[in-house]
């Protein structure tokens, strides 16, 4: 599938009328997070495809459009927050937020709150191994995993538990946020075990493929 992938950033070449000339035809919009509601829903209405969304840690819990009309959500896209579902044959997961650095209420995480999502989530990463062959192809989340792409300072560190994630999941690609890119030479794109993990900020237009099939005696 030929995959928009958003983040961190409204890019104004895409909230234009140029959008549909610059990505051309894809099948799919995916959003890492910290991007406005209305953004997403521009792509929405001038894609005119199937979009799925995490949440970012800097996301308000309600946008407001208006006076008085309260949003808590984009229209026209999916949360895929400790979901999985299959579109276009690939099968997508989804983690939001960051590792915790302040007294926020919503969208960070300690390591292990984050491991306790995965939790939750393994029940239906196993119903696509029985059923597909396969944990999952896609985990589209807003931080990288510890190590790989992220940052020093504490807001910006990546998750431990998301390389314990790869290494039970095996999905076939981690595209995350979260790390601006200032530099040419910044590396963006790093194989772990059998994941490609992606920084897509702030957008990549990827050629995304299904993760290999797992053996039936290994199921």
């Amino acid at each position: 599938m030929r995959v928009l992938v958003v983040s961190d950033k409204v890019e104004p070449i895409l909230y234009s009328g140029a959008v549909q000339e610059r990505v051309g035809a894809v099948d799919m919009v995916l959003s890492c997070g910290d991007l406005p509601f209305y953004y997403i829903e521009y792509l929405v209405s001038m894609l005119n495809r199937p979009t799925y969304y995490v949440f970012g840690n800097h996301t308000s819990e309600v946008e407001y459009h208006g006076q008085w009309e309260g949003k808590s959500a984009p229209h026209g896209a999916e949360n895929l927050h400790m979901r999985s579902v299959q579109e276009g044959g690939l099968l997508l997961a989804g983690l939001e937020g960051s590792i915790r650095y302040n007294n926020a209420p919503r969208f960070q995480y300690t390591n292990s709150q984050m491991f306790a999502n995965i939790t939750r989530l393994a029940p239906r990463l196993l119903y696509n191994k029985l059923r597909y062959g396969r944990w999952l192809d896609v985990l589209v989340a807003h931080s990288p995993p510890r190590g790989i792409h992220d940052e020093e300072d504490r807001a910006h560190q990546g998750f431990e538990s998301f390389l314990t994630f790869m290494r039970w999941f095996k999905p076939r690609y981690l595209l995350h946020g979260h790390i601006h890119i200032y530099r040419q030479d910044t590396v963006t794109q790093t194989s772990y075990h059998e994941t490609e993990v992606i920084n897509v900020y702030p957008y990549r237009i990827l050629e995304l493929e299904p993760a290999a099939q797992i053996p039936a005696n290994a199921r």
